[in-house]
């Protein structure tokens, strides 16, 4: 028995190599400094700070904690996490000594008659067995199972916090958007009221003889094309509400309010950190690398099936004709080693080799290109923030610009120097231009939540939730 033991425990020294490639992270050449990037490359990054620390709203911070606890998509990406945790158990599992039980009861009875004898009485038969299989990992394949699995599953982890990035970007995005939708509806209302008390003018004036038919019809057709984009606005931001609550997991209803977005503040700088920095933080480029991982790990699985599998099986129990007499008389065990090695597969081992070489590099070319793309998505959002704080301080001076020309044009009406065509046309002329600053404010927030999510943001926290908000949702 010691002779089979010491046989059977020199193999698992000799396993301590297994058969197929190590894995090596593929060189990658990051650039010294991010395009865009102002200044030299520091190590100190936007994406550092968690996100109740980016955002400035508590309302949005609220929606954005909301967001993660009940939000579908979070609550899927855990289940698969689960998932995969459970199948990186699987793998493990075939480490150990396979034990099963096995029962059987019988009842028989033969004849003797043909040969002269006289009948035999029924027999009854009682069977059971503790039966273990082990399957020897000489080569390896086993562990390269499991090094599969478990890359997988820290994958999935990875895709899970992505998943929740993702999700507080979206979240932000979503509610600047519905402010600035706040906001265009504001200025059409106002302007609105300002194309009212015009048109109301030149309609007593016209009446009184005063004014033209042009003048009143220019005035009314204004008047109209401005209200018509109210009812338009309202359901845009009625459906935009309806967005947000699918991803804070709710029924549709109206969504709180916190700050507009010209309120909000964004710093005119924002540090990147170190370009090479990104392959840790960003959770998609390490969710693609342990992709690769389980990919290289599968190829010396591959390998593995070139070479014979080695087992161990025994077992022990008792048969008996009484179930009192089962342990005492009758006692069965076994012990064998079997070996079993492909001799001729028609090439389909050899095939399978090859496909699972070929996954492999397609993960190194997916990773390589993932890598690619995260620079220059940072690159692209440094660059935005820059363009874009500077059309913001040129459509303020455009809008400036045109509240001057309504109010001189009004003082040149009123002093009789001017007609109110003249009046109409910059009011005509201030409305697009609000808008668009409305619009141009909301896409440099939704530029600036983007930055911080291409930059991997809030990677250095363990835990997504914010802290006090179990708190303050049982309070509530």
């Amino acid at each position: 028995m010691r002779r089979l033991i010491a046989a059977a425990l020199l193999p698992l020294v000799a396993a301590s190599c297994a058969v197929g490639p190590n894995y090596q992270r593929p060189p990658v050449t990051a650039p010294n400094e991010t395009r865009g990037q102002i200044g030299p490359a520091e190590a100190a990054s936007l994406a550092d700070a968690p996100w109740w620390e980016i955002f400035q709203d508590e309302t949005l911070k609220s929606l954005i904690d909301e967001a993660l606890r009940n939000g579908y998509d979070v609550r899927i990406a855990a289940a698969r996490v689960e998932e995969a945790r459970a199948n990186a158990g699987i793998a493990r599992s075939e480490f150990f000594p396979q034990i099963q039980y096995q029962a059987q009861w019988s009842r028989s009875r033969s004849s003797g008659a043909s040969f002269g004898i006289p009948p035999i009485p029924p027999l009854n038969l009682h069977d059971v067995n503790v039966g273990a299989s082990w399957e020897i990992d000489l080569w390896g394949r086993v562990r390269r199972l499991s090094e599969s699995a478990l890359a997988e599953y820290f994958a999935t982890d990875e895709a899970r916090r992505g998943v929740m990035l993702s999700l507080v970007s979206q979240v932000a995005t979503e509610y600047f958007q519905l402010r600035s939708l706040d906001a265009q509806l504001e200025i059409a209302k106002h302007t609105v009221a300002a194309f009212q008390e015009t048109y109301d003018l030149f309609n007593r004036r016209f009446e009184g003889g005063a004014a033209s038919a042009l003048e009143t019809s220019s005035a009314e057709a204004s008047l109209n094309s401005v209200a018509a984009q109210i009812p338009l606005l309202e359901n845009r931001i009625v459906a935009e509400e309806n967005v947000i609550c699918v991803l804070l997991g709710r029924n549709p209803g109206p969504i709180t309010r916190g700050i507009a977005n010209n309120d909000e503040i964004l710093p005119p700088q924002v540090p990147s950190g170190l370009p090479s920095d990104l392959l840790q933080r960003r959770p998609d480029l390490r969710e693609s690398e342990e992709h690769l991982v389980a990919a290289n790990a599968n190829v010396g699985v591959a390998m593995a099936n070139f070479f014979p599998t080695i087992s161990l099986t025994g077992s022990y129990g008792g048969i008996s004709p009484d179930v009192s007499t089962l342990f005492a008389a009758g006692k069965t065990w076994s012990i064998a080693a079997g070996l079993v090695g492909p001799l001729f597969q028609g090439g389909r081992i050899k095939n399978q080799y090859d496909a699972r070489v070929a996954q492999w590099e397609q993960a190194k070319l997916q990773y390589e290109q993932s890598v690619t793309s995260a620079f220059a998505e940072v690159s692209s959002a440094l660059v935005a923030h820059e363009k874009l704080g500077q059309a913001e301080q040129l459509q303020v001076k455009t809008v400036s610009a045109n509240e001057s020309a309504v109010r001189l044009s009004n003082e040149r009406y009123l002093a009789g120097l001017a007609s109110y065509l003249d009046v109409l046309q910059a009011q005509q002329q201030l409305y697009p231009a609000e808008q668009l600053l409305a619009l141009t404010r909301f896409s440099r927030l939704a530029n600036f939540v983007s930055l911080y999510k291409a930059l991997g943001g809030g990677w250095q926290v363990a835990d997504w939730s914010k802290p006090g908000a179990e708190a303050s949702a049982e309070t509530k």
